[in-house]
């Protein structure tokens, strides 16, 4: 049994935290022209003190872009570019995992790039707008259903960008199937209302994800490979359905057979979303054996306890990240946290609200 303290050091697969303090994966749009840059370097670097930083969604595909401005992993010029941002966090003794994010049906054609096409289990268009450089506030486009070569070509995308991932330096991938994107589409039958063997039963709906989980090890290992759920989670026009519960458990005993690093669970009740029942991610600590995180609303308090009573093995932080890039020494020192922030510049294009926010200064 490794020490449960939030700042003691941490086995995950193969390599070593030196703290149990996840930065947690948020999106900020500054990868102009979809290439992470220098920026985005510094952002991560700033915020290295953290055990594991996850990064923001990166599409392993152009249909998978989605937003505006976010990164991808599918070409030499964006491994260039995340090479600057690895290579930053380890001269920092940081680990960082990419978050391979396939926004599929949340998307819109003006933040795709020429040529791409918003992809989804089901011709089933999500409720809500997303923001658009060219034409502000737009509708989620309709998606078109994926053909049975689409879905296979996808699934290829993330093995192909995961071994992209290493090459850029990472330590690992983390696949999104939470918060509403492709993975978690084709797990809900609300958005996947497929007929062939992708759609139906908690099996049939589950199998894309677990063949993209099968491709991904056998590109880079089961140690570097792990993934992010978000059962009972409503982002992105996600209604509840009767078998939540069946399906994660399913899911997670699944992950489990596979040996995958981690299972990142999020629960955004403190922003506001129902809350994700104990039983759920009680269940899925039981049913998957390595290491689990636990993210939403956490303070250094809540992190303490909830590690110490064998409920998580390490603690994500998001927005406390945004304006504390010190977050993981702030929280060892007991200092005050930077309570400001601009939530105007949350998504915006430059480094207002990205890395002007101070580290604390005694």
């Amino acid at each position: 049994m490794q020490p449960s303290d939030l700042f003691s050091k941490y086995t995950l697969g193969d390599i070593e935290l030196k703290n149990r303090i996840v930065m947690a994966p948020m999106t900020r749009c500054r990868a102009i022209g979809n290439i992470p840059n220098d920026l985005i370097a510094t952002y991560y670097e700033q915020r290295a003190s953290a055990g594991l930083i996850i990064t923001e969604g990166t599409s392993p595909s152009p249909n998978g872009l989605g937003y505006c401005r976010i990164p991808g992993l599918f070409n030499e010029a964006q491994v260039e570019g995340w090479k600057k941002t690895t290579d930053a966090v380890h001269a920092k003794g940081g680990k960082i995992f990419v978050q391979l994010m396939h926004a599929g049906r949340i998307s819109h054609s003006l933040n795709l790039p020429a040529g791409a096409t918003a992809l989804a289990p089901s011709a089933v268009q999500a409720a809500g707008q997303m923001w658009t450089d060219q034409d502000g506030m737009k509708d989620f486009d309709v998606p078109k259903a994926m053909s049975a070569e689409e879905l296979q070509q996808s699934i290829e995308e993330y093995a192909q960008s995961a071994t992209l991932a290493v090459k850029a330096g990472f330590d690992g991938v983390e696949l999104h199937a939470a918060n509403g994107y492709l993975l978690e589409q084709f797990i809900s039958p609300v958005s996947n209302q497929r007929t062939d063997e992708y759609g139906g039963s908690i099996e049939n709906r589950c199998r894309f994800v677990l063949e993209v989980v099968d491709l991904t090890i056998k590109a880079i290992g089961a140690n570097k490979t792990s993934i992010r759920l978000s059962p009972f989670g409503v982002a992105s026009d996600m209604p509840h359905y009767p078998e939540i519960e069946e399906t994660y458990t399913y899911l997670a005993e699944q992950l489990n057979n596979r040996g995958i690093v981690y299972i990142h669970l999020v629960d955004h009740s403190a922003m506001g979303a129902p809350e994700v029942p104990f039983s759920i991610k009680n269940t899925i600590h039981q049913k998957f054996k390595n290491t689990l995180i636990l993210t939403g609303g956490y303070n250094l308090e809540t992190a303490e306890a909830d590690l110490k009573s064998g409920y998580t093995d390490l603690v994500g932080f998001g927005r406390q990240f945004i304006n504390n890039p010190d977050l993981a020494i702030r929280l060892e020192n007991k200092w005050p946290l930077n309570e400001a922030m601009d939530f105007n510049t949350f998504y915006s294009a430059d480094e207002v609200g990205f890395t002007d926010y101070p580290a604390y200064s005694i």
